[in-house]
Parts: C-alpha cells; structure tokens; sequence
C-alpha cells in the first residue's frame, strides 16, 4: 500500500510514456515558462521544495568550479539563484542523510562514527522526528528516489515509515547502477532496489540516475500544484562502481585518465537528469511556487575520478576537501538572485529553513542543531551560525601522539574531533589523509603526481586553521595561536557533554540477503531482535569452537577486510 499511496490508477497507467527519452536534453525544446521566471508578490501556498543531493561529488567537480567536466544544468540554476560558498556537509555518506534529516549533529543521534552498514542492527533513531514527518504535518505530499542508507533492520527503519509518502530506491550505501546487486563482503550479495516496502525486480536493467529522473517527473505529472510537495532526490550518481551510459563516455574520450574519464560521464549524465526534472516543474505548473536545493553529501573520492582541488584532503577526511559542500538554491521565490553567498551554513540547516519555508515551526525543545537561514539565503542577511561542530568520533583510531596533557588538560587529542567557531578551525587525533591532490586527467595518475604534496610521518594531533584566510589549509596555527587552541578545545569538551553514547552495533547473520529471498531488507522485528543477536553469537561460539585451527586465520582477513572497507567509504 505505500507503494501506491498518492498515486492514481490514471497516473499509474501513463507511466509508460514518462520514460527518460521524452525528456533527454537533445529531444526537448527550450525550457518553458522562460518569460514566467519573475516572482509573483506572494506565494498562494507554501511552496514545493525539490532537494537534490548527489553522492561523492566533489568540490571541484561542477562547472562554475573550473572543472573539466560539463555541467550546463547546474552552472545555469546556479547562475540564477545563489551559490552557497561556506557551506558544510559531513565527509561520508550516512552521517551528511542523517544531519540533513533531523537537523541535529551526529553526536546527539548516535551515529558519529563510520556509516550505517548492510548487516548491522541500525537506523536513524526511531525517536527523532524527520523533516518529512515535520513537513507532512504542515500538510506536504512527502516523496522520496534515491539513496536512503539510513538502515533498513527493521520495517520501523524504511522511509514510508519515516516521512515519506512514496519512496523508490536503494537501502544500502552503493548499488550496481544497472543490476541493483551490493556486496558487503565476498559472497554476501544482494539485489537492492525498493518500491516502497517491496522489492522491485521489474526494474532492475535500467541505469539508476535515469530511472530516478524518470521517477521523480512521474511523480510530478501525477501530483496537483494546488498541494504541497516535498520531493527529496537522492541520486547514487557518483559514487562508485564508475558506471555510465556509452554515449556519455563518448564525449570524454580524450580524457586520458581512465576513472577520471568514466566519473566525468556519471556527472554529466546526473547533470542532464537534473535538467529533465527541472523541464518537469515547468511542464506540470509547480516551477514559479519552487524552491530548488542543490547539494552534494561529502567530498569527492580522488582515488576514483573525483576531485576536491584546490581544498585538502578527500573524502572521508575532516580536511575542507572532505567537509566543504557544493550548494546552490535556485527559485522564483528568491529575493536577491544571481549572487554568490558565503554566510556560514552547515546541513542540518536545511530542517529549520525547511520546515519555516513550509509554515511549520521549531522550538528549542526540538533539539536541533540547525538554523533557520532563509534569509540568509534569500535576502541577504547574516547567518545565524557562527560555529560548527563537524564531529566528535571517539571509536576511531587514536592517534599516536595524542594526549590529554597535549590538549591543556581539557581535551584528549587523540581522539577524532574538528570544529570551526568564526574564522578559526581545529582539528584533533586522525582527520584523515591530508593531501592536495590535483584533478586526475593525466593517464598515469596515480603515480609520480600522486607523491606532489603528500603529507607523510606527521607527527602531530592537534591542527589550526584561519579557515576565511586560509581556505586551502597549509598554514597550520597551533603553535602560534595556543590561545585559540584553548578556546576551540574547550568548546569540543562543552559539547562531547551533551553526546549520547556512540551507537554501532556488531553485524548480525540474519541479514544476509540469502534470508531474504536474495534482495537486502528487514529482517529483525522488536520481539526478535535481542534473542536473535544472542542465537547469532552463540552460533559462531560454537563455530568457533569446531574450527579453532583457522580461528586465527579468520580473524585475520576480517581485520584486513574491514580496513579495504574503511578505505572504500
């Protein structure tokens, strides 16, 4: 039922002819409504808000950066609105879904550490509740195409029972863009395309970026303008596997770096289905009544294609490169157009700003981290943000030499942590490979240029940054600025005070999809789910027990998978 919940049998019926070929860029007239584009004195209703948000895209990879790869569609919205430039999102994909959810920073919903893993008994806490849930209540049609990787152990957990009216995509965090099959680990694979509560083998075939477009124009041609409509567009384009329509490739034939080339394709291919759901406001009445979102969820992968430059560090990292958003709004609703905004603004933002966009509201007692930045945005103001609290991850590793007594007493600085108050940005114990890497179009990339400024044997866990003067962060403070040290130390102990206990629990078994007739979904419900986990540890105490010889050697490739995996996200 909730695979249908919104759609009528007429709709149902003329999703034959809402295919991706009426809508390619090369078969379709000029966008439409052209002349229409200038905002009316007041909205008749609270407007439709499309949020777009593209995986592993990284900050150098859009047109109006300089990139090397074709981006028309996000260079013209772009142009239009405004370019959000000191904008924040996390550095992997779990964290960015949930901040963006319910406005609230990982250390107060428990997932400040890695992402949410196929096995693992996990999702976005069942408490909190989501900005499609705020946005229903204000009286929003709720839809969402994409990547969920919120966790999925339980039906609880799925988006029809978070928020969303209608929900067609994947659970996991990375899916075969043609087959739907994921991989968490050497023969624990299954199929993972959703409609709704059920699996969608019927769909399996079809490249997923055009699929999602084609998805979310549907869903557009079957809606009234006269309601609300929230549609949340959460691509897997870019993420790995490099995976793209031929005639995308075609065009970056010259480019001599082969990942480079097949991740360039993938951008623009997510490009034109941008385009195509933009024609679709247009075409069905809901474009002068909108506001466009555009936003990326961590820092692009460089050893597969992306490129973060001229910003440090990859994703994964706490490094700008990592952290430092691709963003832009674009709407008839916008009081100050075609501008460039750089008012401090961080992910979790966008649940306040939404949900005040929608006529709802927001008190203190919602917990949330965000802020209301419409103005910001649409007018001009200052932002209300002065700081962020990028995260506070105490299960990763420590670095070596950090200490308690290295961070004044106040905080241990081998622990994980980064944070930005004003203009300066601290950084403690691991932030990750802290590398300037260059846009990879030679063909022998990696290589000689892969060395060109890597940042080897630092013996070091506590790093300072004049970000505003310093974006590219090569000239470390620390040492000349303790005072500053001592301030942002202390606010990273202020708030690991009010950080619930790290969430992230031990895979269960049940989960393989060879349970579950070969596709990834639930599998827990309440009354299982503790007698479940204890039948599961003791039946591997018992294997273990039957084939001690090999114990060792298990343990072995667990612990070396689990670093490839660590190295993957």
């Amino acid at each position: 039922m909730h695979a249908l919940t919104g759609f009528s049998l007429v709709s149902l019926l003329s999703f034959g002819y809402l295919s991706w070929d009426w809508a390619k860029p090369s078969l379709v007239a000029d966008w439409p409504g052209e002349a229409g584009e200038q905002r009316s004195a007041a909205p008749p209703q609270p407007p439709h808000i499309i949020f777009i948000l593209t995986d592993d895209q990284g900050y150098h990879d859009v047109g109006y950066h300089g990139s090397d790869i074709e981006t028309p569609t996000l260079d013209r919205l772009a142009a239009k609105g405004v370019k959000l430039e000191n904008y924040y999102i996390q550095p992997i994909c779990t964290p960015s879904r949930s901040q963006l959810l319910t406005g609230r920073y990982q250390i107060h919903t428990g997932l400040q550490h890695s992402i949410i893993r196929p096995r693992q008994p996990n999702c976005l806490p069942l408490d909190q509740v989501t900005l499609p849930q705020k946005l229903q209540e204000a009286g929003y049609s709720t839809h969402m195409v994409g990547k969920w990787h919120l966790g999925f152990y339980r039906k609880e957990c799925l988006p029809t029972r978070r928020g969303f009216d209608t929900f067609l995509g994947s659970l996991t965090g990375n899916v075969d863009y043609y087959t739907y099959d994921n991989c968490d680990g050497p023969g624990v694979c299954g199929f993972d395309l959703h409609e709704g509560e059920n699996v969608a083998w019927g769909l399996s075939g079809q490249y997923s970026t055009m699929l999602y477009a084609q998805r979310a124009s549907h869903i557009l041609a079957s809606h009234s303008p006269q309601r609300p409509l929230f549609l949340y567009v959460a691509f897997q384009a870019v993420h790995t596997p490099l995976q793209s329509p031929r005639e995308y490739l075609y065009r970056y034939r010259t480019m001599g770096n082969v990942a480079r080339r097949k991740y360039a394709a993938m951008v623009t291919c997510m490009d034109e289905a941008v385009r195509n759901i933009t024609w679709a406001l247009k075409r069905y009445g809901f474009y002068n009544n909108s506001v466009i979102i555009f936003s990326s969820d961590n820092g692009g992968q460089t050893f597969s294609g992306g490129s973060n430059w001229p910003l440090r560090g990859r994703k994964g990292t706490y490094w700008e490169g990592g952290v430092r958003g691709l963003g832009f709004v674009h709407s008839p609703l916008l009081k100050r157009k075609q501008r460039t905004s750089r008012a401090l603004m961080h992910i979790t933002d966008w649940y306040p700003t939404l949900v005040g966009l929608a006529g709802g509201t927001t008190s203190a007692a919602d917990g949330l981290d965000g802020y209301d930045v419409w103005p910001a945005i649409s007018e001009g103001r200052a932002s209300p943000r002065t700081e962020i609290l990028h995260n506070i991850d105490p299960l990763y590793n420590h670095a070596q030499h950090g200490s308690l007594e290295g961070g004044f007493g106040i905080w241990n600085t081998a622990v994980q942590a980064a944070i930005r108050v004003g203009e300066w940005k601290l950084l403690t114990g691991d932030p990750g490979y802290g590398d300037w890497i260059p846009p990879q179009t030679l063909a022998t990339f990696p290589g000689s240029w892969w060395n060109l400024e890597r940042m080897a044997s630092v013996r070091q866990a506590v790093w300072l940054f004049n970000i505003s003067a310093d974006p590219y962060e090569r000239e470390d403070l620390a040492g000349q600025r303790p005072d500053v040290v001592r301030t942002l130390l202390t606010r990273l102990a202020e708030y690991n005070r009010t950080a619930i206990p790290v969430r992230y629990p031990a895979e269960n078994p049940r989960a393989h999809p060879d349970f579950n007739g070969g596709a990834w979904g639930p599998w827990a419900s309440d009354e299982e789910e503790e007698e479940e986990e204890g039948k599961a540890r003791s039946f591997f105490r018992g294997r273990r027990k039957k084939k001690c010889k090999i114990c060792k050697l298990r343990s072995f490739f667990r612990k070396l998978n689990t670093r490839l995996m660590s190295q993957r996200i």
